[in-house]
């Protein structure tokens, strides 16, 4: 029997490469998206969804347990990109962040853990990100709210053990998406003192997005694990340097790493 797979923010990028490569391997595959009704193309379902809307959340996997009859897995891909000094960043967008980021994820989790329990049997995948490995400047409420999520995703795995769910975190690098247009912004303020800093930061960061590797290679990683009997806690998909960062970051003294990153980009 063909495993049904519910992708959150499967209408684009990395979530997009990830439903049609699994259908094209004969999984039934349902995607979500705030606004379905843009994605009539699609070339699997996409269903309504908001991760900071408990209602849709629960009407999505209604939807699909009631056609399917069952739920396999769970690809926790929805998320949204976030750039500015922290100290310029509206305290309401830094909460934004972290409802999409991190609370919606679990609350998407909390929804499908009866059927997965009923089932004896699920694997969830949290998409996470190398930067949540790490404060990058510029960056700090991104990687705040993803390694939060990498996190939660290790105790949360273990209360699961029991009822034989399974939970992984992949972490991307950087990919070819549309993640930096659709991610927010603090401005660019002439008055600021971390104008041409942040300016500065922001150029790389655009550079490595547009750059970055084929979203198919997640495709390929997600559905290796899949096909793994026992996922392991953390996986990273990307360029070598980006993986590498983080082993140096694990061996090497703090300030040399700050260093490192500060060089990095050009601060």
């Amino acid at each position: 029997m063909s495993k049904v797979v519910l992708i959150t923010g499967g209408s684009s990028g990395i979530g997009k490469s990830i439903g049609e490569f699994l259908n094209e391997k004969g999984f039934i595959v349902y995607g979500t998206s705030r606004s379905p009704e843009k994605y009539p193309d699609s070339k699997f379902p996409i269903i309504a969804l908001d991760v900071k809307d408990i209602t849709t959340i629960n009407t999505a996997i209604d939807i699909v347990i009631e056609k399917e009859g069952q739920l396999d897995v769970l690809i926790n891909n929805a998320g949204a990109g976030i750039t500015g000094p922290i100290e310029e960043t509206p305290e309401e967008e830094i909460k934004n962040n972290f409802e999409t980021n991190f609370f919606g994820p679990i609350n998407v989790i909390k929804a499908v853990l009866p059927q997965m329990r009923s089932q004896n049997n699920g694997l969830i995948i949290n998409v996470t990100s190398i930067a949540g490995y790490m404060g990058l400047p510029y960056r700090g409420v991104y990687s705040a709210s993803k390694g939060a999520l990498e996190l939660i995703t290790e105790a949360f795995r273990m209360e699961l053990k029991n009822f034989n769910i399974n939970m992984t975190n992949v972490a991307p690098g950087d990919f070819a998406t549309n993640i930096a247009a659709g991610r927010y912004h603090a401005p660019l303020l002439e008055d600021s003192p971390y104008k041409e800093s942040y300016g500065n930061t922001l150029d790389l960061m655009n550079e490595h997005v547009d750059a970055g590797s084929n979203p198919n290679v997640m495709a390929k990683a997600v559905y290796k694990i899949i096909n793994t009997q026992n996922p392991k806690v953390h996986y990273k998909v990307g360029e070598f340097m980006q993986k590498f960062s983080i082993v140096l970051k694990r061996i090497l003294p703090d300030t040399l790493y700050e260093k490192l990153l500060m060089n990095h980009y050009k601060m």
